[in-house]
């Protein structure tokens, strides 16, 4: 092989090993780019759900509203399935306006992505008072949730919740949740 021959080799061998340098390189970029968006997902859906049942306890009833798509479905269990967004506001209007004060608590909460859809489970841990000076004795309850979310224009939103009911503590003074 000819000293020209032997430059020719090196810098072929080089360049290949460039270019296999650049395409891992751009693969490890993608897949850092690919779990930056799940981290990002997924911490949207637990703002979504901090910031929607903070507005619960606020008696924010749009902003609690806006957090789910207008063909939710809420499934409780003492209550009947309820479908639509409009009916779901209503019906929780109904039962949490008898307290004077609430704390709706999201515990234990994991979330799963699949493009624009999204499921997670985490508990509920709900205390409320009926008495606006907090005399009267605090109800509460707590159990596990399930969520089905679809990411929409607006961001991600709650389309299907399932809510049951493991324990309660007191009596549940406006009977909201019997």
């Amino acid at each position: 092989m000819t000293h020209d021959d032997q430059l020719i080799e090196e810098t072929r061998d080089t360049e290949e090993t460039g270019a296999t340098q650049a395409r891992e390189a751009a693969e490890e970029h993608a897949g850092l780019a690919r779990r930056l968006h799940l981290l990002e997902d997924k911490e949207a859906l637990r703002a979504l759900l901090v910031r929607g049942w903070r507005a619960l306890d606020l008696r924010d009833w749009d902003a609690w509203a806006g957090c789910w798509t207008e063909d939710a479905v809420l499934e409780f269990g003492p209550w009947e399935t309820i479908r639509g967004r409009d009916a779901i506001r209503a019906r929780v209007i109904e039962a949490e306006s008898g307290y004077a004060h609430m704390q709706h608590h999201l515990l234990n909460t994991h979330f799963e992505v699949d493009g624009d859809r999204a499921t997670g489970i985490g508990y509920m841990w709900f205390v409320a008072v009926a008495g606006p000076d907090g005399a009267t004795a605090p109800y509460a309850m707590g159990g596990p949730y399930d969520w089905e979310f679809v990411r929409t224009a607006d961001g991600w939103r709650v389309t299907r919740q399932r809510l049951g009911v493991w324990w309660t503590h007191g009596e549940d003074p406006t009977a909201a949740f019997g």
